[in-house]
């Protein structure tokens, strides 16, 4: 009997993994450095980065997965989170520290290990609300700022709800707050000012008439609004191929590492008997993972319908078709759902209509199994003792 069995099945913008797992993995621990947010227990008295330290407990009984991978929502169906990563770049031309402010008691706490060098950048994570204060530091040379009768200057920020956050300390330790709202609106206006300062200049001179000055504007406008398109479009393809690379590292990594702990789900809900578990729920993807979602019957039914048609797995060449690849150890077979027999109880129809059941319940779309793709089904058989390569 198969040791692992996956079976995907393929709506619209769809993907649906079965998993049954035999192996009970070890409790773990995860602990990582950040800013708490002011609802948790006062922080300590000394100055350092209070840790978050977060228990992870894993998954032990057999469980089945069902991944619903999403690609379109609207944005407006989740409400936004309140971390922030913020970038705080330093252009003072002295050391400066950065701390946090407890909101209770007005402790100040390091964040800075230990300060911010003249030129440097230091990244944050943070929530909205949280205040700040930077303070400059003493010039190591001299041993006093450079402040009014030699008094180190201070100033303050507090991360607001948008993206994007950068805070410049310029000269004289004065803190200026940008973020992705603030930076386009600065875009926008220089646009405007140099294409009405053009159309001023041209104003002025006497051989230029109302309706050429007026095209030219329009003109300088468009071009300027191009620009900036076609600068944020770089900005995007560079973005999406640092995250491929991650992506394709981290994969490396997971799939090497036997040892490596299932994601915990954030939380959890009953739909239909069963427990759910949600393990991602963003505006763009949703992962779910279903406790018992098929039965040990369905799942026999499943091996027995796809062991006649199994053939090696493949994998998307990027343009729009597939290939095989040596790192793909698995078979798939696609299995034709009779849904005339459905009534009569017949297993692949009865699973099959549960997964739209579920898509159905969770997504507003109402996706109809007409013209749908047929049920996949994938299975891994493992690697050998001497295979170096992990499982795909």
């Amino acid at each position: 009997k198969l040791s692992h069995q996956r079976i995907f099945f393929s709506p619209p913008s769809l993907l649906s993994s079965i998993n049954k797992k035999s192996q009970q993995r070890k409790k773990t621990q995860l602990t990582t450095p950040c800013s708490l947010p002011s609802y948790f227990a006062p922080l300590p008295k000394q100055r350092h980065v209070v840790p978050c330290t977060t228990p992870k407990k894993m998954k032990t009984p057999t469980t089945t997965f069902l991944s619903i991978l999403l690609l379109v929502i609207p944005t407006w169906a989740r409400g936004r989170p309140v971390e922030r990563a913020i970038k705080i770049m330093n252009e003072s031309g002295r050391r400066v520290e950065i701390h946090w402010i407890h909101p209770d008691t007005g402790e100040l706490v390091l964040q800075s290990t230990p300060d911010v060098l003249n030129g440097a950048s230091f990244a944050l994570n943070s929530f909205v609300g949280h205040s700040f204060e930077v303070n400059e530091l003493p010039a190591k040379r001299t041993g006093v700022c450079a402040g009014e009768n030699n008094e180190c200057r201070v100033d303050y920020f507090t991360v607001n709800d948008k993206d994007d956050q950068i805070i410049f300390i310029r000269e004289g330790i004065i803190v200026e707050h940008l973020d992705s709202h603030a930076i386009a609106d600065k875009s926008a206006a220089d646009l405007l000012l140099e294409c009405k300062s053009n159309a001023k200049n041209q104003l002025l001179s006497s051989t230029s008439d109302p309706t050429s000055i007026l095209d030219d504007m329009t003109s300088c406008v468009q071009k300027g609004i191009a620009k900036e398109i076609e600068k944020a479009n770089e900005e995007i393809t560079f973005q999406s191929e640092v995250r491929k690379g991650m992506a394709g590292l981290l994969e490396n990594y997971t799939c090497a590492d036997e040892t490596l702990n299932s994601t915990e789900a954030k939380s959890t809900v009953i739909w239909d008997g069963r427990k759910v578990g949600i393990i991602v729920d963003r505006p763009a993807s949703k992962i779910h993972t279903i406790e018992n979602f098929l039965t040990e019957a369905e799942c026999q039914a499943v091996e027995e319908r796809a062991k006649p048609l199994l053939h090696d797995a493949t994998v998307a060449d990027g343009s729009g078709g597939s290939h095989l690849s040596e790192s793909r150890k698995a078979k798939q077979a696609g299995i034709k759902v009779d849904w005339d027999k459905e009534q009569e109880g017949d297993l692949i129809a009865r699973l099959s209509r549960r997964v739209y059941d579920y898509v159905n319940h969770v997504l507003p779309f109402e996706i109809k199994e007409n013209g749908q793709e047929d049920l996949m089904s994938i299975q891994y058989f493992g690697r050998g003792p001497d295979d170096d390569k992990p499982d795909r």
